[in-house]
């Protein structure tokens, strides 16, 4: 897979490893070019709007500086019992969000929108996965913050890395749980051309 010649360049607009990972395995060609938007002035409780309301903005704040191009922005939250987690910034924060989802079904919602200011074009989504965590023991969860995995990660936890041995089993997209809906995202950029099949 490659970029279409006769179309302009993809910019990630965000600095996430796991996006970039996500992207590159999937043979697409593209730059990164972070968005600035500060995500806490967004006031919304609504996970699904929440997360595509952050990745628009995200998508639009690159497209307006790079209008000959197409932009992709993306948002990942964890919500359990209605409540998102964020990334926590200390080992108890941490502790109080793995005693949360132990033994519980969560949501991980990831919204991404793909946009291109010169052809008008904007596109707007978000996908939920349930995620099942096994039953943890104190134990396990001094064990997984000792290994500093969950202090930049969307609910204290990375299924990607060594959280994989926390999670069960999960319902629907794993990409999207990592922070990427790639098969959606896929559909997309391939119907719009902005990617050709080799």
């Amino acid at each position: 897979m490659q970029k279409s010649a006769d179309h302009p360049r993809l910019i990630l607009a965000s600095n996430s490893p796991r996006r970039r990972e996500l992207l590159a395995q999937a043979g697409i060609t593209f730059t990164v070019i972070p968005s600035g938007v500060d995500e806490h002035k967004v006031a919304v409780s609504d996970p699904d709007v929440l997360v595509r309301t952050l990745a628009e903005s995200k998508a639009i704040d690159i497209a307006e500086k790079h209008p000959d191009s197409w932009v992709l922005g993306a948002d990942t939250i964890v919500v359990i019992d209605n409540q998102i987690l964020g990334k926590p910034d200390s080992a108890g924060a941490a502790r109080e969000m793995l005693k949360r989802l132990s033994g519980n079904i969560h949501q991980v919602f990831t919204g991404f929108c793909v946009c291109c200011r010169r052809k008008a074009r904007l596109f707007t989504d978000a996908v939920k996965t349930d995620v099942c965590f096994k039953s943890l023991s104190d134990a396990e969860i001094e064990w997984y913050i000792r290994t500093g995995e969950p202090f930049d990660k969307a609910g204290g936890y990375g299924i990607q890395g060594i959280g994989s041995v926390l999670v069960k089993s999960i319902q629907g997209s794993y990409t999207n749980v990592v922070g990427l809906p790639v098969c959606e995202v896929m559909s997309f950029l391939i119907g719009e051309g902005v990617i050709a099949l080799d």
